[in-house]
């Protein structure tokens, strides 16, 4: 993130500082920050007070860094943004005229962060199953969060990564059965979970990696990721070892690199022709593709020999469909990077 950060910096300023509220905040979520911490940071990035409201209580704190008992004021004219794990939660800005550059990342930032810290305080596990995620934890940490969560000896454990749904809570339809919590990911909030491998995988969007113990499991969280990318209408639930040999492709994606022109190709056809593409590459026949797409399939043999040479090579030839699998890979990785 550094790194990115100190490259924009020649390029646009504007997002370079983003990419700084983003790191900072992060920061903040990784060290376990508490409520008045997090808007102190959003009132010292933005030079303007900050405000949050959480669990029916409010936290202020004014331009100079300092801690106010006072209520929220009359939030007409300031920035806010709703909680993405509470509805009834809220935090602000509290400039006056018209905000500054980076006043929106900030705001999204508290209330990103805001909301993780909540759902931790509502879950005693999720401290235990961050630390199990994180690559960077020592492995006898990894080691203890496991036991913790009572899952040593279970066996082979199914991670999996979900898009967090504001409305629903861990237990909803489709939520793993074992421990869950949010995360940040650069694809925005994602709910990690983890279960025995025995367990149900539930309803989707899901992506879903094995781990056979404690010293996998961020590398499963990792695929688990790379699997929730790849989960649409037509195949809701996606294990990363389906995948056989393009999970290594996928892990070696980055969004901030120069990208192939199959993959430029693809994203410049619209989203409706690239699910009539998928399924056209995925059928035994056009005919096949046509039925199931309720269409003529001299009109799809049509749209077939356009599509041909938009991407400059037949999807449906043997090489072909290498390439286009391919690329459809690094195109879903690419929309959910951005």
């Amino acid at each position: 993130m550094q790194e990115l950060a100190g490259r924009l910096t020649s390029l646009d300023p504007e997002a370079s500082e983003s990419l700084k509220v983003i790191a900072y905040f992060d920061g903040l979520v990784a060290a376990g920050a508490g409520l008045e911490s997090l808007v102190r940071a959003a009132t010292i990035l933005s030079g303007t007070a900050a405000g949050a409201r959480a669990g029916g209580r409010v936290t202020r704190v004014d331009a100079a860094g300092r801690r106010t008992h006072e209520d929220a004021p009359p939030l007409d004219g300031f920035l806010t943004a709703v909680l993405p794990t509470d509805a009834e939660g809220l935090v602000w800005l509290e400039r006056a005229g018209s905000p500054h550059a980076n006043d929106a990342m900030v705001v999204e930032r508290l209330a990103l962060a805001a909301g993780i810290l909540l759902a931790r305080r509502a879950s005693p596990e999720a401290g235990a199953l961050e630390r199990l995620i994180d690559g960077a934890a020592p492995l006898e940490e990894r080691a203890a969060a496991l036991r913790r969560l009572r899952l040593d000896g279970a066996g082979p454990l199914r991670v999996s990564a979900r898009p967090h749904l504001p409305s629903a809570d861990a237990t909803s339809s489709g939520a793993t059965a074992g421990a869950s919590v949010i995360v940040v990911t650069p694809a925005g909030l994602v709910r990690a979970g983890i279960e025995s491998a025995a367990a149900e995988v539930g309803a989707g969007p899901v992506g879903h990696a094995v781990a056979s113990g404690p010293a996998e499991i961020p590398a499963a969280w990792t695929d688990a990721r790379i699997a929730l990318a790849l989960a649409d209408h037509r195949r809701p639930v996606v294990a990363a070892e389906d995948l056989g040999a393009m999970i290594v492709l996928a892990r070696t994606f980055d969004a901030s690199g120069p990208r192939h022109p199959d993959v430029d190709a693809l994203l410049g056809l619209t989203e409706r022709s690239r699910a009539m593409l998928a399924e056209l590459v995925d059928a035994e026949s056009v005919r096949a593709a046509a039925t199931a797409l309720g269409m003529h399939h001299s009109s799809l043999q049509s749209r077939h020999e356009s599509w041909t040479h938009q991407l400059s090579y037949d999807p449906r030839s043997p090489r072909g469909r290498a390439r286009y699998e391919a690329a459809r890979l690094l195109a879903a990785l690419t929309l959910a990077a951005t």
